[in-house]
């Protein structure tokens, strides 16, 4: 900013010189001094112009490079470098210090990561194990089913094989050894059957 301010002022002050040059050497009339409204012409020498512009002219240039050989902007990216380095090189002091915390976080890590394995194996066995379990529990509740099925066959066995005769008043199953119903209380009497033979001839 400071260069574009006097970079301006600087060729201002070089247009009023080259004005007072015109005025000095060819005798014209001095044009910017027009310009501003609270200078008087008349008061003004066009050798003090002259003099007044040329000294302003080299003062102001002179102000010029030295900003611009005194560049901010490079200061301030040197600065910016200079702190960068700094910083690196604290920065790769710290690490070095800390390097044995980091290789004991990479050793940790590793460990961490051989027991995951680990647990992952373990996870991995125990699902088996588990569909193992439910295929042998879907074979024991299929032969549970079966065990049912076959004790109510045996049962429906017995039950012809032991109840073969029939009460007269209520017509439920009885033992041949039942003297009294147990369901109606009557008493049984048991019908021989007679078998007929016919004659051989």
């Amino acid at each position: 900013m400071a260069i574009w301010i006097f970079s301006t002022l600087t060729f201002i002050s070089l247009i009023h010189l080259i004005d007072a040059a015109a005025a000095l050497i060819f005798n014209f009339q001095i044009q910017l001094l027009q310009v501003y409204p609270f200078i008087n012409q008349q008061q003004i020498s066009t050798n003090i112009y002259f003099y007044i512009s040329g000294a302003s002219t080299t003062i102001l240039w002179a102000i010029t490079c030295l900003i611009v050989f005194d560049n901010p902007v490079e200061a301030f990216l040197n600065k910016i470098l200079s702190d960068a380095k700094q910083q690196t090189a604290l920065e790769a002091e710290v690490l070095e210090n800390k390097s044995e915390l980091f290789d004991l976080m990479y050793e940790t890590v590793e460990s961490d990561s051989e027991t995951l394995a680990n647990v992952k194996d373990l996870v991995r066995n125990i699902r088996a194990e588990v569909k193992d379990l439910q295929l042998t529990k879907e074979i024991i509740e299929k032969t549970r089913t079966e065990l049912g099925n076959l004790k109510k066959q045996i049962k429906t066995f017995e039950e012809k094989l032991l109840f073969t005769i029939i009460c007269s008043a209520c017509g439920k199953l009885l033992r041949p050894d039942f003297k009294i119903c147990p369901y109606c209380g009557e008493s049984i009497t048991l019908q021989e059957k007679m078998i007929v033979v016919k004659d051989h001839k």
